[in-house]
């Protein structure tokens, strides 16, 4: 008997069939039977199921012989059924990868409950990833297992089936089913959360709801749509035959209103012969299942006034009210464009003001990651001016949302107000790793530093312009115009000098005096490291090994390079991964695998102590490699689209000639590393030794101090002198500690991987 039976209804989706059975051929949890319905699908649905079936015998291939819908395609294959627990997904959607293990973790956790909910992201036909915003109610804290009036936020979700796994035995003997018709989830999910003598949550995603350009049939305009009222019929009459549920049906009858008020809003659903049909047979409805006694007290005045009127059936009250409303909308949207356009007019104005003001030699102003948090090179000039040049005032220009990131001695700027125009219009000294305002006109008797982010793998500026896939839709005249306001443009190494000055032509002076964000690596002890480690939760003694991809310009969603829990499941115990997600990435949401040894740092905002805090870096074409290797710490490269990532995007020398450590192509070769200790073995240092001899030649721990006594203090000559890279002395990792319990690493016997496909920045 499988654990589960993933059942999969077909009609008319020949296009996404069959990556919505690989998504569950493919799960890393192998113990299921996959039971797909041919709902009679007039397209190639059937014909594909059947090729699946002949080839993974987990496949059972149903075919009705005619057209039933949804809800009887489900009953098909609830009828051949075995597994422990039922999981319905239709048939253009997908399980995300490593959801049945992570459903089945659940599950033991919580004592194999009737039903579990879990989360979804709805994926769209652009390649966005919006995940379900009412994931909170998800939330795993508190008892494992419950009964629905002590999670009753549980019914205020999206009623349907295919978030749900439902204990089969649980669901025979309610004698659950599908009705036939439109709407057909809401009485079956109704009853099987409301009778449930135990339920159990998992904060995790784990079905991509497809959203077509086309739409569902759900937002197609039918008079279909009338058989909600026979599906609500259907969930009352569940409760009338359960006395003991009777408490719930203000609460339902409250989501029944919500739902046909939303579905008679809807232009795209309901045909206009049909609306008044609708809305009288909903008045119905509503005051034959109302419960005595008021409303819930969530419901908002408004929505308590359009289920009355529905209740009561007076339709063009509730019509006018309807127009009234998105009037009163419009005319504010309207207002708050009037108020905003007077108030950018005269913050321009203000600007030119200010422009014909003095400067103000003591004020300097940094920028960061597009108005991000103290963060990057700006952050470490910043504190360095302060400490040479007291006497300086300091400026810092982020929202409000990154304030606590500021040291208390930096003023905060918020991006458009009054006070950061003055500030660029009366600062001496201009100082960010990516651009400032457009907007911005600089002063003569200005200084503006650009420090850049990352030394290049990756093509950038005019080197980008035959790769559209990279660049669909950069401004090269607008890049030239900002940096021909650069002063002083920050180099990390000879590469990057000789990349920039190409790449961005201008008549800057290049101070190749390497990152001052990595001046932490030379300054942290020991003490530092192991604080850091135990801020985390790192725990001691353990391998903590930082994985940090860079984004791909050939992509729009966020890519999966690694199943981490199987991972973690192959290296063991000693290894915990802090997992970084890149900042292109930081509005999609990732998969929140929930592992005791995987730490989401994406948020944290210092990745310099990310690293100080790390055994080793595992990365793709990020650039945070030139940086980590300062530390000189095992770097491995992790590269599996290399092809890919290098016709899009295109590198400036190929990382497989002089990686900075090993490299692996897939997944197995990345475990394969670390489980025979070949990321710290000879070969690793030796080609590590030669990329920091490459790359690394000015980050000694003082490239803060040289750009600050060159530019704020006008002092010609780089001051301090670089210190030689064989007399550096980088922080310690936590091992220094401690005698190491793992075991020696084993020496690694050939070159190859020079010769495997690698990496980009």
């Amino acid at each position: 008997m499988p654990r589960f039976s993933v059942i999969v209804p077909a009609y008319k989706v020949q296009a996404y069939l069959q990556e919505s059975l690989d998504s569950v051929l493919s799960q890393s949890y192998p113990d299921l039977e996959l039971i797909a319905v041919d709902d009679a699908s007039p397209d190639a649905c059937g014909s594909i199921i059947d090729e699946y079936a002949a080839r993974d015998p987990r496949v059972t291939a149903v075919h009705l012989a005619h057209n039933l819908g949804l809800g009887p395609a489900r009953n098909a294959g609830l009828a051949r059924a075995t597994g422990d627990y039922l999981v319905f997904l239709d048939g253009d959607d997908t399980l995300a990868p490593g959801a049945l293990q992570a459903i089945t973790d659940r599950l033991k956790d919580t004592g194999s409950p009737d039903v579990l909910v879990y989360d979804y992201a709805r994926t769209f036909w652009t390649g966005e990833l919006v995940r379900n915003r009412l994931a909170h109610k998800l939330s795993e804290e508190g008892p494992a297992s419950f009964r629905l009036a002590d999670r009753p936020a549980l019914l205020g979700m999206l009623m349907v089936v295919w978030n749900k796994a439902y204990r089969r035995d649980y669901v025979e003997r309610e004698g659950l089913e599908f009705p036939p018709g439109f709407y057909e989830d809401t009485p079956w999910t109704y009853p099987a959360l409301l009778a449930a003598e135990s339920l159990a949550v998992l904060d995790r995603v784990c079905v991509h709801y497809r959203q077509r350009r086309t739409g569902s049939i759900l937002t197609t305009r039918s008079s279909r749509h009338l058989d909600i009222f026979d599906q609500y019929d259907r969930v009352f009459g569940f409760l009338a035959g359960r006395p003991e549920l009777e408490r719930w049906r203000p609460t339902v009858h409250r989501r029944m209103a919500e739902h046909f008020c939303a579905l008679y809003a809807d232009p795209r659903r309901l045909p206009r012969t049909s609306r008044a049909e609708f809305f009288h047979r909903a008045s119905g409805l509503l005051r034959r299942y109302r419960a005595a006694g008021s409303p819930p007290l969530s419901l908002s005045r408004t929505d308590r006034i359009r289920h009355t009127l529905m209740r009561f059936g007076v339709r063009r009250t509730y019509r006018t009210l309807s127009l009234l409303r998105s009037a009163a909308l419009a005319a504010g949207r309207a207002g708050v464009s009037l108020w905003r356009g007077l108030r950018e007019s005269a913050l321009r104005l203000h600007y030119r003001v200010q422009r014909l003001l003095p400067l103000r030699p003591e004020l300097a102003v940094f920028s960061a990651y597009w108005h991000g948090g103290y963060a990057c090179n700006p952050a470490a000039v910043e504190a360095k001016l302060r400490e040479l040049a007291p006497r300086m005032r300091t400026a810092w220009i982020c929202g409000p949302q990154h304030a606590a990131t500021l040291p208390p001695q930096t003023a905060m700027l918020r991006p458009g107000s009054a006070a950061y125009w003055t500030a660029l219009a009366r600062a001496t000294y201009l100082t960010t790793n990516v651009n400032f305002d457009r907007a911005l006109v600089k002063r003569p008797g200005q200084v503006l530093l650009q420090t850049q982010h990352g030394t290049p793998l990756k093509r950038v500026g005019l080197d980008l312009q035959d790769r559209p896939a990279a660049t669909p839709t950069t401004d090269f005249a607008g890049l030239l115009r900002g940096a021909d306001q650069w002063d002083y443009l920050l180099s990390a190494n000879r590469h990057s000098t000789l990349v920039w000055e190409k790449a961005i032509p201008s008549s800057y002076a290049t101070l190749e005096y390497g990152y001052p964000r990595n001046d932490a690596f030379h300054r942290a002890t020991l003490d530092d490291v192991l604080a850091l480690r135990e801020r985390l939760g790192i725990p001691a003694g353990g391998v903590a090994v930082l994985y940090a991809p860079t984004h791909r310009d050939y992509r729009r969603s966020r890519p999966e390079h690694l199943d981490f829990e199987r991972v973690l499941r192959d290296l063991g115990p000693r290894f915990t991964i802090l997992a970084r997600t890149h900042l292109t990435y930081a509005e999609a949401p990732a998969q929140p695998v929930r592992h005791p040894r995987l730490v989401d740092v994406s948020a944290y905002p210092s990745v310099e102590e990310l690293c100080l805090a790390s055994d080793a870096l595992v990365t793709d074409y990020s650039s945070l490699m030139f940086d980590y290797a300062a530390l000189d710490r095992p770097i491995v490269i992790h590269a599996d689209d290399w092809e890919a990532y290098e016709a899009a995007r295109g590198t400036y020398f190929d990382l497989r000639s002089c990686p900075p450590g090993a490299i692996a192509r897939t997944e197995d070769e990345l475990v394969d590393i670390f489980a025979t200790g070949h990321w710290q073995g000879s070969r690793s240092a030796q080609l590590r030794a030669a990329f920091r001899s490459r790359f690394c030649s000015h980050d000694d721990g003082h490239a803060a101090e040289r750009v600050v006594r060159r530019v704020f203090l006008g002092q010609p000559a780089a001051v301090p002198p670089v210190v030689p890279l064989a007399e550096r002395r980088p922080a310690p990792t936590a091992s220094s500690s401690a005698p190491s319990s793992a075991p020696s690493a084993t020496p690694e016997p050939t070159l190859a991987p020079l010769t495997t496909p690698g990496l980009r920045p």
